[in-house]
């Protein structure tokens, strides 16, 4: 792996830091105090690319590469953590299996505006039983001639409420259990789908998170991605590539923490001395970037064997673990060095 970003990796990274400084960072902790959906941001950032970073340009991405992408959704993150995990669930989570198992009217109908930014997409695997053990879906399609029936719920579904196109997993025969999962592509509007409860959370507000609700929910049998019985395989390969986009908006906060913690020691006055100046700030500070820069090179590792198309759901899996704790431990940190501010 080589260490140094290519010049167009640099370009882009430079392009979503100006953007995400200027458009992105002024009204973050609005939105987030509100919950409100950042409905303006979302067609800015298509325009940049960056809702289908990875996608090929003929599938209607912007055709870079999956370094690019987790250098975006840092940038972006820094900014605004919530804005990052939309992009990312787009990228990662809709339109990449969409990439690798759609036929070509699915991309035509589904990938292609998902990638250009037109349509925003959620992915909904989880329920009350299954997260972690995502092959125990009580969720059911039954199929009636051209159509699958959906029943069942889905939770903490990120995209929920604001999305146009979900990917559902749902059980379709039980006996097989993992092999009897199928993945359906259902539209917003579709009659029999509805958004439920949406969750309060402790932060990345302006993102929504939503239950949803399928009451026998008519879907096209076409609209079946990836084949029957293969919903399990869609899900789990997905996942793998989602883990890098969370692992990379991680490192966007653990860096925002150091950068306002460094601002905020190099102007606070403490005993007639700048914080900064002091030993155990200098301490904190010097961990904190240890930390995020190790977390960096092994979300970019993962990223990397992405692109070389190798294994590599270890290090994504390392790196979402890793990343977030460091996101958290910078941010218990920062708070430290703000102190009562």
């Amino acid at each position: 792996m080589d260490f140094a970003l290519s010049e167009e990796q640099m370009m882009i990274r430079d392009m979503v830091r100006e953007f995400a400084e200027n458009e992105v960072a002024p009204g973050a902790a609005d939105r987030d105090a509100n919950s409100e959906y950042p409905k303006d941001l979302v067609p800015k950032v298509a325009e940049l690319g960056l809702m289908g970073v990875a996608i090929p340009e003929e599938m209607g991405g912007a055709g870079m590469d999956y370094i690019s992408y987790a250098i975006a959704i840092e940038e972006i993150s820094k900014a605004d953590a919530a804005l990052g995990v939309i992009i990312s669930v787009n990228n990662s989570l809709v339109c990449d299996p969409l990439k690798r198992y759609a036929n070509e009217d699915q991309i035509e109908r589904f990938l292609k505006p998902l990638a250009a930014g037109e349509l925003l997409g959620a992915y909904a695997l989880s329920e009350a039983q299954s997260g972690s053990d995502a092959a125990n879906v009580l969720t059911t399609s039954v199929k009636d001639g051209d159509e699958y029936v959906i029943n069942g719920q889905k939770l903490w579904i990120t995209n929920g409420a604001a999305s146009d196109v979900v990917l559902v997993f749902t059980m379709t025969d039980k006996e097989k259990k993992a092999r009897g999962i199928d993945c359906f592509i259902v539209e917003k509007g579709t009659p029999g789908f509805n958004i439920g409860k949406k969750e309060e959370k402790l932060g990345i507000r302006s993102s929504d998170t939503t239950e949803l609700i399928f009451e026998d929910c008519r879907v096209p049998a076409a609209n079946l991605l990836g084949g029957s019985g293969n919903g399990f395989k869609v899900a789990m390969t997905t996942l793998d590539a989602g883990r890098i986009g969370i692992a990379a908006q991680a490192v966007g906060v653990g860096q925002a923490c150091i950068d306002h913690s460094i601002k905020f020691a190099q102007e606070r006055e403490a005993f007639g001395r700048h914080v900064a100046d002091f030993q155990a700030i200098q301490f904190y500070l010097a961990d904190m970037q240890t930390r995020v820069d190790a977390a960096r090179l092994l979300t970019w590792e993962a990223s990397w064997k992405y692109v070389q198309g190798v294994p590599f759901g270890r290090e994504a899996a390392m790196a979402k673990t890793f990343d977030s704790e460091t996101a958290v431990e910078c941010g218990l940190k920062a708070v430290q060095i703000h102190g009562a501010y």
